[in-house]
């Protein structure tokens, strides 16, 4: 498989990310997957995604302690792209038990629990909705932070037994920004509000001009702790 894997990065490297999520698309129809947050990578893949032919399994990942402008997202671009974001939700006898045992706002105490947060709100809905998936879409790029910056275009990922998928891993802030612009996609609210990366709420915060576009996201932790573990390390 990882042959596989690294045939795909040397086809892909000169691609544009529209021809790659043509031809996945194409390729595994059916077993195809994109989970999107809502954030402005997310909605330019969005935006594509509705230009190509096929279909693919589109969803989102309800914490239970998101933004209400992140829910207004999820309405605006549903009817905008006519396309059906299910929303995956955690289950809610984890979460109970998890609160009864380390509080409302564990997250803030330790990284260990703030992992233990992202694993149960996060992580199982997420490996549920990936269940009979081949491949995985995400809307990483490596300019996001440090603990993104060797990820390269198609990896495997290996607990899953997935290909996924990083079509802008390469592209930079600014060409997101533009293709928003060039095709008016929607996007958060909060983003015009300086959250440049939207989380969680008790998670998430502004910053300021200049910062690191994560900063604002678990900013009580180090940088290289700055990950929810959903984009784990693969081969």
């Amino acid at each position: 498989m990882q042959q596989f894997i690294e045939s795909l990065n040397s086809r892909f490297k000169e691609s544009g990310a529209k021809e790659m999520l043509s031809w996945f698309l194409q390729e595994y129809r059916g077993r195809i997957a994109f989970s999107t947050s809502l954030g402005a990578e997310d909605q330019v893949i969005t935006h594509m995604i509705s230009t190509l032919p096929g279909k693919l399994f589109i969803f989102t990942l309800d914490t239970g302690r998101m933004f209400q402008e992140t829910y207004d997202l999820i309405e605006v671009t549903r009817k905008k792209y006519h396309c059906n974001i299910q929303v995956c939700f955690p289950d809610a006898a984890g979460v109970e038990e998890m609160v009864k045992t380390r509080g409302v706002n564990l997250f803030y105490e330790s990284v260990e629990n703030r992992k233990r947060c992202c694993h149960v709100r996060k992580i199982q809905p997420l490996t549920r909705a990936l269940q009979g998936m081949k491949v995985w879409i995400t809307g990483l790029r490596r300019e996001q932070s440090i603990t993104r910056s060797d990820t390269p275009l198609v990896e495997l990922e290996t607990e899953m037994d997935l290909i996924k998928v990083n079509p802008l891993i390469n592209w930079s802030n600014d060409e997101v920004w533009n293709y928003i612009s060039r095709f008016h996609v929607p996007v958060n609210e909060l983003h015009r509000k300086g959250y440049p990366s939207i989380g969680c709420m008790p998670c998430t915060r502004p910053v300021a001009p200049g910062e690191d576009i994560r900063s604002g996201r678990w900013w009580w932790e180090l940088p290289q702790f700055r990950e929810c573990g959903i984009h784990r390390k693969s081969k």
